[in-house]
């Protein structure tokens, strides 16, 4: 279970939301995570609310106005209940300093108490993609992974098979790397799935005989690429004569791998002597793309070849 410290949120969106402590700093240590199993009400960030309470409750003029309306001791009894079990921390926006009361509550219970100028849904706009992407899902996998077209493509297959080579080569027609070997990826939404390289092999890319290569420093900035959602997996097979005279020339249905419960598009491509593998895998994204469009060329020809027989043309 992926989980992160109240203390590490603060550093982390402290430039991009101006994030200060009002009081409750030693309950620094709260974890916010996505296991909800036990507490399958409680969502990770939001607006004040009472029904449905969030790890961090977001309090905006809007929530203030509303306590406002209500008498001293309402308003304190009231704010003492958005302090559930499960609650990480309240965040105040751009309505100046909390209230003592609220600050006085926050120390006793141990609840962190952050305050930003910045508008309260700009907050939680921020706070959602951050926490939708420290604790997402998370895996690795095998292969080179690189930016082919604005599409993420991860080329996998045995040892040896020549995925570096032909990612080299694809990165040299314009492509973009992101990651060799390893790749680890994240689902970010219910249907999203991101891979990014591990800090320590960030722009390597190694290639037999030529040993370890700087992507960055041989092709330029403009080579690499720090993520990308990951649309289609390209798959090299090495088969004998035999096995690729059998192969399925029309190949009508579509194949998938199943990737932290994400269906992702896949493609085999057998490795021979004379194919231009680089062509293929810039032509699969290409189909890839007109699929996505709902243009299937292989289903119109089989249509077509259908309609002439049946007009015994």
């Amino acid at each position: 279970m992926r989980a992160v410290e109240i203390n590490k949120l603060v550093t982390d969106n402290q430039e991009r939301l101006g994030l200060r402590w009002a009081a409750g700093r030693d309950g620094g240590t709260r974890l916010l995570s996505r296991d909800t199993s036990s507490q399958t009400h409680v969502g990770l960030v939001g607006h004040m609310n009472f029904i449905h309470p969030f790890r961090v409750q977001v309090v905006g003029p809007a929530e203030i106005a509303y306590l406002n309306t209500l008498d001293e001791a309402v308003q304190r009894d009231t704010f003492h209940k958005l302090l559930v079990d499960e609650i990480g921390a309240v965040l105040l926006c751009g309505v100046g300093e909390p209230p003592p009361y609220m600050i006085s509550r926050c120390d006793s219970e141990h609840v962190p108490l952050l305050t930003s100028d910045h508008p309260s849904p700009h907050a939680v706009d921020v706070l959602r993609l951050y926490l939708s992407r420290v604790l997402a899902a998370s895996t690795t996998l095998h292969g080179v992974f690189l930016d082919v077209l604005e599409m993420g493509v991860l080329i996998t297959g045995a040892s040896a098979i020549g995925k570096s080579e032909l990612a080299l080569e694809l990165i040299s027609r314009g492509h973009g790397l992101i990651a060799d070997d390893i790749v680890e990826v994240d689902r970010v939404s219910p249907d999203l799935i991101e891979g990014r390289c591990p800090e320590v092999l960030r722009d390597f890319l190694e290639v037999r005989g030529i040993g370890i290569l700087n992507i960055r420093t041989t092709f330029g900035e403009t080579a690499v690429r720090p993520r990308k959602s990951l649309k289609l997996i390209v798959h090299l097979e090495d088969l004998s004569d035999e096995q690729f005279k059998r192969l399925d020339r029309m190949n009508v249905n579509a194949t998938y791998q199943e990737v932290l419960g994400v269906k992702i598009r896949k493609v085999v491509i057998p490795v021979a002597a004379g194919r231009n593998l680089a062509v293929l895998v810039e032509t699969a994204v290409r189909n890839f793309v007109l699929n996505l469009r709902g243009i299937d060329p292989t289903r119109e020809f089989i249509e077509r070849q259908a309609k002439m027989m049946e007009s015994g043309g």
